[in-house]
């Protein structure tokens, strides 16, 4: 399954009607969340570990939800996804049992749900990354359009975790994209935010304090 809810991006264009999630008066971005009870304890950790770790490099402060209208539901679906941006009201990130579970997923997914698309779909990725068309199921091959992203003036990052792997929607076992001028750089291995991951939140959001590292 594609890892983003369709409604209707780096950073996308919605920021332009207001999907980013609101800065309150002490320099934060608080944003409720729940999380389903068909977790295990393990599961739940993962999870979390995810949530918190983008407090340690931004102004994003993930919190249990109360009664608050807009938050994020984070549910075992189909698949890892998440819509892009604040959408209003119970949003859903679904991060699967089987596959999903995974700290550069989960962060993968937060990203989406803070208004970050795929860094192959940015608007300079034609300088970074050739797209091989013909090697793409048919039916995935809008995974792969360019969007007019906003870039936050940060290069182009192969080891941002929000790269897709070399081969991703591949109908026949080759390469989707491939890595220019240097071929055998590797795509989609982020283990974890890279700094320019950070540095995009951290702008974005105009989070005022100084990026960790550790995430």
């Amino acid at each position: 399954m594609d890892d983003i809810a369709v409604n209707g991006r780096n950073a996308d264009p919605c920021t332009s009607y207001d999907c980013l999630w609101p800065m309150v008066g002490d320099g934060h971005v608080y944003i409720p969340y729940v999380i389903a009870d068909h977790y295990s304890s393990r599961e739940v950790e993962i999870i979390q570990r995810g949530l918190d770790s983008f407090s340690s490099v931004s102004c994003i402060r993930f919190f249990p939800r109360t009664d608050e209208r807009d938050y994020i539901s984070i549910e075992s679906r189909s698949g890892c996804y998440s819509y892009v941006g604040r959408q209003g009201y119970g949003q859903i990130v679904s991060l699967a049992r089987n596959g999903c579970l995974y700290h550069n997923i989960v962060q993968h997914e937060l990203l989406h749900a803070l208004g970050f698309n795929h860094e192959q779909t940015r608007s300079d990725r034609d300088d970074h990354i050739q797209v091989i068309w013909e090697n793409i199921i048919d039916d995935k091959k809008h995974n792969f359009n360019k969007i007019n992203t906003l870039n936050q003036g940060t290069p182009y990052d192969y080891n941002s975790v929000m790269q897709y792997e070399r081969y991703a929607f591949s109908k026949n076992g080759l390469a989707t994209m491939v890595p220019i001028p240097d071929n055998s750089v590797e795509l989609g291995k982020a283990s974890q935010m890279s700094r320019n991951d950070m540095t995009r939140l951290f702008k974005l959001y105009k989070c005022k304090h100084i990026v960790a590292t550790d995430v």
